[in-house]
């Protein structure tokens, strides 16, 4: 038996035993050991293994899995640049503390810096993840803390053993179980709470019950995750004088805070800021606030807040963006109010995670994820992959740019249900509602228009796809159950269009919210 061959079935049979059972893998040669032993695991039905020809895509594919069935899914790749095309969804599961297990396979640690073919330093590639350089067994269970881990496996020819052995025998699988530690109290008045959209890692029901016990108003970047969150909220605390009218004593953050600039300078009115969130005392050690807590309180000591003004403000913004044109807006509650209880939904970031916050209605019932470790827009199709894999049932919310970012991940079309509804809008839309809107040459700069035909590029792929483009056509698409995999490509207003009428709704709600709370 080669000593390739011999490190693969070592470290797999640890990773079986502990629970994983997700491996993606993109092919190679210096990895063909992992791939052989795996496909040995797969005949004893395992292990689920997921070939991918992109290692970009597999690596996200890997994170949805983890997403969604919260445990460790590995993502296995050759050497070379293949190792680093793992690093946009190694960071992004980093700062979003997911249990993504990158394993690279490298030539032995004496042909470094020879010149040998495909050979680069690959311990410590993805900075604030710990590289385990191995060249024999360690044990395994213990690396699996909670964060993502990088095992680099130094395979030394022959590569595939010629002799075999029943490396499987008597496997016995105890998962590891991830639980959140809850502990300590906190002790507070009166006040608001804000969840950003990860939860700081946090089971949705673990913040339900402290938000319970805390009584204070919830603003929640996921509104469809908790029902009692406030509606509306950025969209009325964007007028300076109704933020400040509204300004509370204490604000509890559990997580990283919103994208929204209107609920940050509303935290800045706080008198006393309380941050929950376990990577305050690592990732994000320079984090400030009055108290850093890394643990979710057992025991919550709080006064019941008075929510007279906020369910005022939240009806009369609720009046204003009642009756909504056909718009990107629209478009999105309309989705978001139609899915069926038990659904996973993924948000593309940039708009999408924005007008679901500002604008849906607050509800139970789904799965929602997304990317916001680093709210990038690079691996979304293969992280909606790789959650449906957890779910009968799988929507996604996607804009244009980051539709078309990961369109490779089509030609390893999922049989999932999934439907994909793409807001085409031409471009980047986002930056038609930033700072930077208006610059010279804007269009060419960072509007990026893509000028296709995205349906065309969808069947161009095989894949089934059709155009929305009123709200009558878009209620069809909804009254129909998701039956494999579908995108839904939906032809919105056009980017300025669009952004000038995100400003008209502030105004007219700043006017209307003004008048109920006596500000005007």
């Amino acid at each position: 038996m080669s000593s390739a061959t011999n490190l693969a079935h070592a470290v797999l049979r640890q990773l079986i035993e502990a629970g994983v059972s997700d491996f993606v893998v993109s092919p190679g040669s210096r990895n063909a050991p992992l791939l052989t032993s795996l496909n040995e695991a797969v005949k004893r039905e395992l292990i689920n293994l997921h070939i991918k020809i992109d290692e970009r895509g597999a690596a996200f594919f890997a994170l949805g899995v983890s997403k969604a069935s919260n445990n460790y899914a590995a993502v296995i790749c050759t050497s070379g640049t293949a190792a680093a095309n793992f690093h946009p969804a190694a960071i992004e599961a980093l700062h979003g503390m997911n249990k993504l297990l990158i394993i690279t396979a490298d030539r032995p640690a004496r042909l470094r810096k020879t010149g040998a073919n495909q050979t680069t330093n690959q311990v410590n590639l993805f900075p604030g993840i710990k590289t385990y350089d191995l060249s024999s067994e360690i044990e395994i269970r213990s690396l699996l803390n909670d964060g993502p881990v990088h095992l680099n496996l130094q395979f030394d020819e022959p590569l595939i053993a010629t002799d075999k052995t029943d490396w499987l025998a008597g496997v016995k699988i105890n998962p590891i179980s991830y639980q959140n530690k809850l502990e300590g109290k906190i002790e507070s008045g009166t006040g608001v709470l804000i969840v950003g959209h990860d939860r700081g890692g946090y089971r949705v029901d673990e913040v339900l019950e402290f938000a319970k016990q805390l009584n204070w108003p919830m603003i929640a970047e996921d509104p469809l995750s908790f029902p009692q969150s406030v509606a509306h909220a950025v969209l009325f605390l964007n007028d300076n004088e109704i933020a400040k009218r509204l300004a509370p004593e204490n604000v509890v953050v559990i997580g990283r805070t919103t994208l929204s600039r209107s609920t940050n300078n509303f935290i800045k009115l706080a008198k006393n800021l309380i941050v929950i969130d376990p990577r305050a005392s690592s990732i994000d050690s320079n984090r400030e606030a009055n108290l850093l807590l890394s643990k979710l309180p057992k025991q919550v000591f709080s006064e019941k807040a008075d929510l007279s003004l906020w369910s005022t403000s939240v009806t009369l913004a609720a009046e204003v963006i009642r009756d909504l044109p056909w718009s990107e807006q629209l478009v999105i509650s309309n989705i978001c109010n139609s899915l069926p209880n038990g659904s996973a939904l993924f948000v593309g970031s940039s708009r999408p995670v924005r007008d679901i916050e500002a604008f849906c209605k607050p509800r139970g019932g789904l799965d929602v994820f997304a990317n916001r470790g680093l709210a990038g827009i690079d691996g979304n199709i293969s992280t909606v992959f790789g959650i449906a894999k957890e779910f009968e049932n799988t929507n996604a919310i996607l804009g244009d740019l980051t539709f078309l970012h990961d369109i490779s991940a089509l030609t390893n079309a999922a049989g999932e249900n999934i439907r994909i509804y793409v807001i085409d809008n031409n471009g980047g839309g986002i930056f038609s509602t930033l700072p930077q809107a208006g610059v010279e040459d804007f269009d060419q700069l960072f509007g990026t228009p893509h000028n296709l035909d995205l349906v065309e590029v969808c069947t161009g792929f095989g894949v089934n796809a059709l155009r929305v483009s009123d709200a009558s056509q878009l209620q069809n698409v909804l009254n129909k159950k998701v039956t494999g995999l579908e995108i839904v490509v939906v032809a919105v207003p056009n980017r300025e269009i669009n952004a000038q009428k995100l400003k008209d709704i502030s105004q007219s709600i700043s006017r209307a919210v003004r008048m109920g709370i006596n500000l005007a």
